[in-house]
C-alpha cells in the first residue's frame, strides 16, 4: 500500500516541576530565623508550532524524543528556581497530530492555512512545589519540609502531512520525468526505457535556498488522458493544483514538436484551470546531438512560453533549473498570500494496492 503522505511517530514529554525548598533564614543576629525556602520552578511545556517553510516531516525522523526542561528546585532566601524551557515542535502547515494508541485526532492544523508562527501548547510542564515559607503557620514556626514539583506528562504522538507537490513534472511516457525526480531528489523511481514505467505519482524533495520544494513524477500522459487513457484522469487531478507545471519534452525524438500542444490539450480538456497554471518547457535529453540540433527550433515554436533545455545525464542545465523551481515557488507563495479563503488541500490521499489503483 502506498499513500500520499508523509508520517512520523514521536514521543514527546513536558517538564517537572522543582521541588521546593527547605531553608531557613540563617542571619546575625537572628538565631531563630523563619523558613526561607524558595518555590520549585515550572516545567516546560511541549508547543507545537506552524512554520510555512517546511513541506515535510523530515525533522520529525531524525529526532523522534523530544522533552522539555525540567524546573528547577527552589533555593534558600526565598528564590524561586528556574523554569525549564519549552521544547517546540516545527511542523508544516496541513499537519494533523493525533494520539498512536487510540487514533484520536488531537490537533488539526489543516482545518485552515496556518499561520506562520502559530503555536499550539499540547502539555503543560509540571507546576513548581512551594517552598517551606509558604508553610509556615503560628503552631509551625519552622516547618522542615515543602511539597514537591508536580510530574510531566508523557505522549506518544503520530505526527501525519498530506503532501503537497510544488513542482508537477508532466510529459509523454519516457520522457526523462523519472530520472530528473532522481537527480533531483534521491526518490529512486523505477526507471526503464519503456512506456509506463512510473505506474504511480512519485514524490522526492529538492532543497534550494533552505526551502523544501516537493516535485511530483505524474505517470505519463498520452493522447486520451482525459478520458481516462493510459493512467488517466486518477492522476491528472493530482497535479490540479501544483504551484507549477514543467512540461518535459524529448528532444531526441524526431516527433518532439507535436508533444507540447498535445499534452496542453488533454489538460485543457480536463480543465481549464489547470491548463492556465504556470508552466515551464524542458527540452530533455541534451546530451545528445538530435535534441542539441532541435532545441533553437523547439524555442522558435513556442515563443511565448518559457523554455529551457536539460540533460539529467551529463546535468546541463539543472542547477538553473533548481533556481527556476524557487522562484516559481516563491512567486505562488505571494499570490497565496493574497488570497482571501482557505485553498482545497492540494492532493487527495489515495490508496494503491499490488492490483493498481484503489478506491
Amino acid at each position: 500500500m502506498i499513500k500520499f503522505s508523509d508520517e512520523a511517530i514521536i514521543i514527546v514529554a513536558s517538564g517537572k516541576g522543582g521541588d521546593g525548598c527547605v531553608a531557613f533564614r540563617r542571619e546575625k543576629f537572628i538565631p531563630l530565623g523563619g523558613p526561607a525556602g524558595g518555590d520549585g520552578g515550572r516545567g516546560g511545556d511541549v508547543v507545537f508550532m506552524v512554520k510555512r517553510n517546511l513541506r515535510t516531516l523530515a525533522n520529525l525522523r531524525y529526532r523522534q524524543v523530544f522533552k522539555a526542561q525540567n524546573g528547577q528546585p527552589g533555593m534558600g532566601k526565598n528564590m524561586h528556581g528556574r523554569d525549564g524551557e519549552d521544547v517546540v515542535i516545527e511542523v508544516p502547515p496541513g499537519t494533523i497530530v493525533s494520539d498512536a494508541e487510540t487514533g484520536e485526532i488531537l490537533k488539526d492544523f489543516s482545518a485552515r492555512r496556518g499561520m506562520d508562527g502559530e503555536r499550539w501548547v499540547f502539555l503543560k510542564g509540571g507546576k513548581g512545589g512551594w517552598g517551606n515559607t509558604h508553610f509556615k503557620t503560628s503552631v509551625n514556626q519552622a516547618p522542615r519540609f515543602a511539597q514537591p514539583g508536580q510530574p510531566g506528562q508523557e505522549r506518544r504522538l503520530k505526527i501525519e502531512l498530506s503532501l503537497i507537490a510544488d513542482i508537477g513534472l508532466v510529459g509523454f511516457p519516457n520522457a526523462g520525468k523519472s530520472s530528473l525526480l532522481d537527480y533531483f531528489t534521491n526518490a529512486r523511481p523505477k526507471i526503464a526505457p519503456y512506456p509506463f514505467t512510473t505506474k504511480i505519482p512519485n514524490l522526492g524533495v529538492l532543497t534550494v535556498n533552505e526551502r523544501d520544494i516537493i516535485l511530483a513524477d505524474i505517470p505519463g500522459i498520452i493522447e486520451g488522458a482525459h478520458e481516462g487513457a493510459g493512467l488517466g484522469l486518477r492522476f491528472l487531478k493530482h497535479i490540479a493544483r501544483t504551484a507549477c507545471l514543467a512540461f518535459l519534452v524529448d528532444l531526441s525524438d524526431e516527433n518532439w514538436r507535436g508533444v507540447f500542444p498535445i499534452l496542453l490539450r488533454e489538460l485543457e480538456l480536463y480543465s481549464l484551470e489547470l491548463a492556465r497554471k504556470p508552466r515551464i518547457l524542458l527540452g530533455t535529453k541534451m546530451d545528445l546531438p538530435e535534441a542539441q540540433e532541435h532545441f533553437e527550433q523547439f524555442k522558435a515554436a513556442f515563443p511565448d512560453e518559457h523554455v529551457y533545455g536539460i540533460s539529467v545525464y551529463s546535468g546541463f542545465g539543472l542547477d538553473v533549473l533548481k533556481l527556476v523551481f524557487f522562484e516559481k515557488i516563491v512567486e505562488h507563495e505571494k499570490t497565496e498570500e493574497n488570497k482571501e479563503g482557505v485553498p482545497e488541500r492540494l492532493f487527495d490521499e489515495i490508496v494503491l494496492d499490488d492490483e493498481g489503483l484503489g478506491e
